[in-house]
């Protein structure tokens, strides 16, 4: 059977790092809005901007700045975009992007003023779309430099999930799968807050166990938050959930972590690291 051909929307450091994994599994499209990172994907087989000079990228990804290029020869959208601009790029899609082809987002976080779900603006732009999501503890850099990770594709229906599923693995990246969209779109934005309170607490020195006290009750709580909006309690129990939790809190790439050690407090962060992106995708 032949592999999709996927497109990748968006130029940062994870939607490079999904597009290099779809790569290495057929040709893949990237759709990137510099000039600058088109040409240092397409000759130099890079991203120096997003992931440094020394993550090599394989020669079958290619970058454009042509959106309907890259509209034109997808059989699955992946959106790498960040949440603010989510919706204008999907609004872009629209009735151009042939009938049925999935899409699958990138993005954890919620969309500021309207608190909606990636999955949830795929169905009202692009009706009759399939939507998910593909998430789990995964810094991007570590993925791009070939270190051992998982993630969760998500999607309502599981037997499409698994057929994608091969286009978001390889070697040393495993892609599982579920029906839980809710939970692990949920799961995703909610550990961002638990992370700035992580990196506050560090900042004031609160030590080893007052920090695994935190991820324990936050993992408890965003199970227990998740499951009343329609998610699967185990589904907080695994890589999108406890998995992306504990990388998000500990690890010294985290910019949710990180930025929250170094405000030291700064009001408004919480209702940011829901409504965005991890800022270390």
């Amino acid at each position: 059977m032949r592999q999709p051909s996927g497109v990748v929307l968006g130029g940062g450091a994870w939607g490079t790092t999904v597009a290099s994994i779809c790569a290495r599994r057929g040709s893949t499209l990237q759709w990137v809005r510099s000039e600058e990172t088109a040409e240092d994907v397409n000759r130099s087989h890079r991203n120096s901007r997003y992931l440094g000079p020394d993550v090599e990228l394989p020669e079958s990804l290619r970058a454009t700045t042509d959106l309907e290029e890259a509209i034109d020869c997808a059989d699955v959208v992946v959106m790498g975009v960040p949440s603010h601009g989510f919706r204008a790029v999907l609004g872009e899609l629209a009735g151009r992007l042939r009938p049925w082809v999935p899409v699958v987002s990138l993005v954890k976080g919620l969309e500021q003023g309207t608190n909606r779900r990636m999955s949830q603006i795929i169905d009202e732009v692009l009706p009759g779309h399939p939507g998910g999501i593909l998430a789990g503890p995964n810094i991007a850099r570590e993925v791009a430099e070939g270190y051992a990770a998982a993630a969760v594709l998500a999607m309502p229906d599981q037997h499409l999930a698994a057929n994608l599923a091969g286009l978001f693995r390889t070697r040393r990246f495993r892609t599982y799968t579920t029906d839980d969209v809710v939970g692990v779109e949920l799961a995703g934005a909610l550990k961002n807050v638990y992370a700035i309170a992580v990196g506050m607490g560090s900042a004031l020195n609160m030590g080893e166990n007052t920090r695994a006290m935190v991820m324990a009750r936050a993992i408890r709580e965003m199970a227990k938050m998740g499951e009343a909006a329609g998610g699967h309690r185990d589904t907080f129990a695994g890589l999108a959930g406890i998995g992306d939790l504990i990388v998000t809190c500990t690890s010294r790439n985290s910019r949710n972590r990180l930025g929250a050690w170094v405000s030291n407090g700064l009001g408004g962060l919480c209702e940011h690291a829901v409504r965005s992106p991890d800022r270390h995708l």
